[in-house]
């Protein structure tokens, strides 16, 4: 009986030639080499940041303790995976001169492709749908632990599916002289072919940029809100510290007192909200910046049908969708206090054992004043606000 996904199966359908004589020319040396180093810059570093942040995560049980820490998690467990599973079969398919036996490997390549790219999308997504959920409803939340749980083994189930169409594609393909996206050369042509994991990612991409300029404008409009109903507040101190009499001297100085904490939390908000507008700037155009080009190009590719050029231009694309892995632990992780504590406790606990001269009771160590844990006065007090607005801080 023969294999499911054999290579000659899989030549045929989809029109490719088997004599080696009639492939083409790899990609030029200068190609191969650019792409390749820009690869493999991203692997090490994608998988070193991801590993570093989840060894953190799990080494600790108090970071794993919220909705929005197991979203965080789980989008760096995916990223782990892209590293080590879809950046090194893109590695082969950029340095192994085309030949009969790249077939199922573009398949495999292309079904790696529509993991990494769908599964990074919904994740995205969950987690700019949980920050909106605790900025704007903090006391009602949509999102529990339960259905949190629930929502993250969907996205998984969802991710493990699609990664099988281009193989199914090429099973329920009766159409011949089709095209694999990872091959280039004069015999492209401009059919539609069996392309459905391409169509299935455009409309995912621009959902999930959708839902991101949604949640994180009405994440600080309410942060706005907040910050205008507490100036009303303030507003209506002073004029109550205006109206009292000028004999209560005690009673004044108190009101004065109370004016300049309201006027200082609100200094400390504002500050929030300049700092959360920041951020989510950064994390779209982040999104954007790197997944766009490579959904444009899908585009293009479902519009006027694949061509060398554009195959080419593809590959270029997709390193730079990959670049998220690089990008999402500066963005999603070690913006957070907690982890950031626990790195530098980490940290520190490695300096100093380092720098242990007698691991004798009576032994002299020796301090470094770069690894003490102090704390200015202005982080004092911002350590000081109350739990709503660190809510809407601390996610972001």
């Amino acid at each position: 009986m023969q294999h499911l996904f054999n290579l000659q199966t899989l030549d045929d359908i989809w029109g490719l030639p088997s004599s080696p004589a009639s492939w083409y020319t790899p990609y030029s040396l200068g190609f191969q080499v650019s792409l390749t180093s820009f690869l493999m810059l991203e692997l090490v570093l994608g998988f070193s940041s991801n590993l570093t942040v989840l060894v953190l995560y799990f080494s600790q049980s108090n970071l794993v303790d919220s909705v929005s820490n197991m979203v965080t998690v789980n989008l760096h467990v995916l990223d782990v995976a892209v590293c080590v599973l879809c950046l090194p079969i893109t590695l082969v398919i950029v340095l192994l001169p085309p030949g009969p036996n790249l077939a199922l490997l573009c398949c495999f390549h292309e079904a790696c492709v529509t993991f990494a790219s769908i599964s990074t999308a919904i994740n995205i997504l969950v987690i700019s749908l949980d920050r909106y959920d605790i900025s704007v409803r903090p006391a009602n939340r949509l999102l529990t632990t339960h259905r949190a749980t629930l929502l993250l083994a969907a996205v998984w189930v969802t991710s493990v599916a699609v990664f099988f169409i281009p193989f199914l594609e090429v099973q329920w393909s009766t159409w011949r002289n089709q095209t694999l996206l990872c091959v280039g050369g004069q015999d492209y042509h401009t059919g539609l072919g069996m392309h459905f994991h391409l169509i299935l990612q455009v409309p995912i991409f621009f959902t999930t940029v959708a839902v991101m300029l949604f949640t994180y404008s009405r994440i600080l409009r309410a942060l706005n809100i907040r910050i205008g109903s507490h100036m009303k507040k303030v507003t209506s101190d002073t004029g109550a510290v205006t109206a009292m009499p000028t004999t209560s001297v005690q009673a004044s100085v108190s009101a004065i007192i109370a004016l300049r904490r309201a006027v200082r939390r609100h200094r400390d908000r504002r500050e929030r909200q300049r700092r959360v507008f920041k951020m989510s700037l950064i994390i779209i155009t982040t999104f954007l910046g790197c997944w766009a080009p490579l959904s444009v190009t899908n585009m293009l590719i479902l519009g006027i049908g694949p061509s060398e050029a554009l195959v080419s231009l593809r590959l270029w694309f997709l390193a730079l969708a990959y670049g998220t892995t690089v990008s999402h632990p500066l963005l999603y992780a070690f913006t957070r206090q907690k982890l950031r504590r626990a790195l530098r406790a980490k940290v520190k606990k490695r300096v100093v054992s380092l720098l242990q001269v007698d691991p004798s009771p009576g032994g002299t160590i020796i301090h470094n004043s770069w690894v003490e844990n102090r704390k200015s006065s202005r982080q004092v007090r911002l350590e000081a606000s109350k739990g709503t607005d660190r809510c809407l801080a601390e996610v972001l």
